[in-house]
């Protein structure tokens, strides 16, 4: 990766903030309501690294690793002597996050810190534990957000990392962080194992309610052709019912895409729209709460509003991308208000949208691919849309592959 003077300047600056701060004190349980959730990373902090004593790490991490006082992890070990930090790996959009949807960082010592920076996007199986093993580290610490949708990739960095760590005959630790649209529960349809790609390597369903570290779990026992050696920093103060603005935590976007809590409140189903040939709001401010393309008009509003899906209202709407589909036009469509979060369904609001949509607007269509497909796990939801269904028709027709997966998925849960 290329620095301009500019930025080399500024690294230069955070190197030497770096190098000037202190160690980092977790807060502790008692520092009032914003402070009563510990991340995972707050409490291995907490306990002096003990759990990295004697071993050469390696973070898996992106901007959103941060601690509260908003200072990156990375940043943080590296200043600290309790820890040998020697590597940093980065997934999607790269470790400091200079890449867009599609793309990574690729290999460069970090200014800041002098870390090696080893990219892992699209890397899986021996490629990916090749550069485990050449990196030198005994450990792999994996410390991400999550947005709490199947298809939103960074878990599956997690599980290709898992696998490649069993492989290089590394130690993998979690450090977990919230699901930031709770983990009450399961949602949607569960991947068909014939349509495993990087936006869904195994079978869960579409909304998981799982934090990483649970997950991590769960692949390990039921998913990986052999468990790597495990060990999983849970949070503190987390209930499953909680959404992100009960955390007290600072929001950083995972991705680009992914500007505020709200984004992905709604993303696990209006990301959908991702495998139709409507924008999904890229190139927006409120990318995933605005959808639409050109000659629709409110009557696709007015359909929805129809469907009277719990906990959210549509408003027509008229937008211009700057980027990605539709890119400097004006269409039309829809922005979704959520007014009660508690009730809202984002798999079956995203299921209404779609068959409103289809029903309204005579240019509707499907990515000639069969995105839609990868997205939804499988040819169910395309077929039954097709064939005009309705939203209880189809949110019905994967009721039991989502008993069954909330059945697996109960033995793996870290938080009651």
């Amino acid at each position: 990766m290329k620095l301009s003077r500019r930025n080399l300047l500024a690294a230069g600056t955070a190197a030497a903030a770096v190098s000037a701060a202190p160690a980092y004190a977790a807060p502790g349980p008692g520092h009032g309501s914003a402070r009563k959730l510990r991340t995972g990373f707050e409490r291995l902090a907490a306990d002096g690294y003990a759990l990295l004593d004697g071993q050469r790490v390696g973070v898996v991490t992106n901007p959103t690793g941060i601690t509260r006082d908003v200072r990156h992890i990375v940043d943080v070990m590296h200043a600290d002597d309790r820890v040998d930090l020697i590597a940093v790996f980065g997934p999607e959009h790269g470790f400091r996050g200079t890449a867009q949807a599609g793309g990574s960082e690729g290999r460069y010592d970090d200014p800041a810190t002098g870390l090696p920076v080893y990219d892992t996007y699209l890397k899986s199986g021996q490629p990916l534990a090749g550069i485990f093993t050449a990196s030198g580290v005994d450990t792999v610490v994996f410390d991400i957000q999550d947005a709490g949708a199947r298809f939103y990739t960074y878990i599956w960095t997690m599980y290709d990392c898992m696998e490649a760590a069993r492989l290089a005959g590394k130690r993998f630790v979690v450090l977990d962080r919230p699901n930031p649209v709770t983990g009450r529960a399961a949602l949607g349809p569960v991947l068909h194992k014939e349509f495993a790609t990087f936006v869904g390597r195994q079978p869960i369903s579409q909304a998981h309610g799982m934090t990483v570290a649970e997950l991590a779990r769960l692949f390990n026992h039921e998913f990986l052709t052999s468990p790597v050696p495990l060990e999983t920093v849970r949070m503190s103060g987390w209930r499953r019912s909680d959404f992100y603005d009960a955390s007290g935590l600072p929001w950083v976007p995972p991705s680009p895409n992914m500007p505020t809590p709200e984004t992905a409140l709604v993303y696990s189903g209006t990301c959908l729209f991702e495998g139709t040939n409507l924008s999904e709001g890229r190139g927006t401010t409120r990318p995933f709460e605005l959808l639409g393309a050109e000659g629709i008009d409110g009557r696709w509003a007015a359909a929805a509003n129809e469907l009277g899906l719990a906990g959210v209202r549509f408003r027509e709407a008229y937008f211009t991308p700057t980027f990605s589909k539709f890119q400097g036009k004006t269409v039309g469509g829809v922005q979704l208000h959520v007014h009660d979060r508690e009730a809202f369904d984002p798999v079956r609001t995203g299921i209404g949208l779609l068959i409103s949509a289809k029903r309204v607007w005579s240019g509707f269509a499907w990515r000639a691919d069969n995105w839609i497909d990868k997205l939804t796990g499988s040819t169910l939801v395309r077929t039954l849309i097709d064939s005009g269904a309705g939203v209880d028709e189809v949110v019905g027709a994967w009721q039991d592959e989502l008993r069954e997966f909330r059945r697996m998925r109960r033995e793996y849960l870290l938080y009651r």
